[in-house]
């Protein structure tokens, strides 16, 4: 424990500096601004910025991608509170109540309720990241080959699971997902796969490209293709959090800060589930139910602290196992191995230094949201509304100049492309994107260990499911199909009545 506390106050000193603190105030200020914007989310805005911060030195770049990834889930109560649109996903829950408090007249204390349950809630995931994460990383430690590859695995089928209506969409994206990490080079004997003679194809498709079409390009397109009305924005009064807000729902902020960070833990799911789990939550403990949608302080509180205190628990898989909690955290992980820094099992025995400074990243982070939520909100008022033809042309140029300034290769711009146009797709026909991007990401992880697991045992299946931690991931693979498979037969009831359909037409 004081070891930890060192490392912690280690990590703090390090970032005291008045440049960093410069970098730490404008990471912020345009993760809110990316997340108070309909149609910036904070995987985009996450994405985006690991391209432009690829110069920088590492623990600075992932500051200002952490306080970047922070900002925006919590800037996207803005326009949630003020105009019923959520910034991103994860504040869709916001609009619930934080709108109709707006309409009543009191945008200024909504805003002032939703800062105080974001500061609250990254505070509680933060103490979840610095315990947990070195609790997680000494079981990781027993974790080999076959237990690695069913962790895999149950990311990509728990997220499908998850994140959608329709399960078997969802196992369906994040399996499209994996079989395009599989594109290129084998990772043990370097032999082509799908590269069909291409040298580029070869190299397989590079992570952040894919991601910054997939989340930046397609957002575009999905933008550009709605006519939207430019919304009025409602005055505000006095924006001041309220003490008595804080300790009247202090139960609420407890169990949502909870309910988020481990919603966070669990692969892919991410910040809009937590949202709302803390939000149905807090609905059926409150004495006062029937004031939840109509203007119900409690339920914002909820919402706003389980979404952010989702954003510390998502890192917590990342560092101890290298498997992403949520699609911004998939992107902070690339971008953590782009800059040299390797999670997973080993980082608290060869880095655990770093585990902290991540710990020590969100405690400013969420210093910045504090400072920026009460000083700012005027002027954030008038970047609400910028039109969305202005906006989305920047976007697509940053998404064009960012996929090209990683390796200065012209393949990594048309797979932004044509990702972006995937992704458009699958959102138009109601494909989760969440479990595609984690089988793009977990895609390498689960064939390495998978080739090396087949490797040791000589080409036997039996270890993958008979040896103790490889047994119980299995079941919990099993168990979470077997869940879903009233919804699974339907689907592919309905998917046979379609072909037989397509025949007699």
């Amino acid at each position: 424990m004081l070891d930890g506390l060192t490392l912690f106050g280690t990590s703090l000193a390090h970032f005291a500096s008045p440049l960093t603190l410069l970098y730490v105030a404008c990471a912020t200020l345009l993760g809110l601004i990316i997340g108070a914007l309909p149609g910036l989310t904070a995987t985009m805005g996450v994405a985006l910025m690991t391209t432009l911060t690829l110069k920088m030195q590492p623990d600075v770049a992932l500051l200002v991608l952490v306080c970047t990834y922070v900002g925006a889930i919590y800037g996207g109560s803005r326009s949630a509170i003020l105009l019923n649109i959520p910034g991103t996903p994860a504040n869709a829950a916001a609009c619930l109540d934080g709108y109709q408090l707006a309409r009543q007249g009191m945008a200024g204390r909504a805003m002032g309720i939703s800062t105080t349950g974001s500061v609250m809630g990254t505070l509680i995931g933060m103490v979840a990241l610095a315990v947990f994460t070195p609790v997680l990383g000494e079981l990781a430690l027993k974790f080999g080959a076959f237990e690695f590859f069913w962790l895999a695995l149950f990311g990509v089928i728990i997220s499908g699971t998850l994140t959608g209506d329709d399960a078997l969409k969802g196992w369906l994206a994040g399996f499209l997902g994996l079989l395009i990490a599989s594109v290129g080079q084998d990772p043990i004997h370097a032999y082509d796969r799908f590269s069909f003679g291409s040298r580029d194809l070869a190299g397989g498709f590079q992570l952040i490209p894919a991601l910054v079409g997939a989340f930046g390009f397609a957002e575009v397109l999905t933008v550009l293709g709605e006519r939207v009305a430019r919304p009025a924005v409602h005055s505000v009064d006095s924006y001041l959090p309220r003490i008595r807000d804080v300790l009247q729902h202090w139960r609420t902020i407890i169990r949502s800060g909870f309910i988020g960070t481990f919603i966070g833990i669990v692969p892919g799911v991410g910040e809009d589930v937590a949202s709302w789990s803390s939000y149905a939550a807090a609905k059926r403990a409150s004495r006062e139910p029937e004031k939840f949608g109509k203007g119900s302080v409690e339920g914002l509180m909820a919402a706003e602290t389980g979404d952010n205190a989702c954003v510390p628990g998502a890192m917590i898989p990342v560092l101890a196992l290298q498997v992403p909690g949520s699609a911004p955290a998939a992107v902070l992980m690339a971008a953590m191995i782009i800059h040299g820094v390797q999670p997973g099992p080993m980082i608290m025995v060869n880095n655990p230094q770093f585990v902290y400074d991540v710990v020590a990243m969100m405690l400013y982070a969420t210093i910045g949201i504090l400072v920026f939520g009460l000083l700012l909100v005027r002027p954030l008022i008038r970047v609400l509304q910028v039109p969305r033809d202005i906006i989305m042309p920047i976007v697509f140029v940053l998404c064009v100049i960012g996929s090209f300034a990683i390796a200065q290769r012209l393949f990594d711009v048309w797979t932004m492309i044509g990702f972006g146009i995937l992704g458009y797709v699958l959102r138009r026909y109601n494909y989760p994107m969440a479990p595609f991007v984690l089988g793009i990401v977990l895609g390498d992880l689960l064939d390495k260990n998978l080739r090396r697991g087949l490797v040791l045992s000589d080409g036997d299946l039996t270890p993958f499911v008979t040896r103790p931690i490889s047994a119980v991931l299995f079941a919990i693979c099993l168990l979470s199909i077997a869940l879903n498979i009233t919804a699974f037969r339907e689907a592919v009831n309905r998917f046979w009545s379609l072909i037989a359909g397509g025949r007699k037409a």
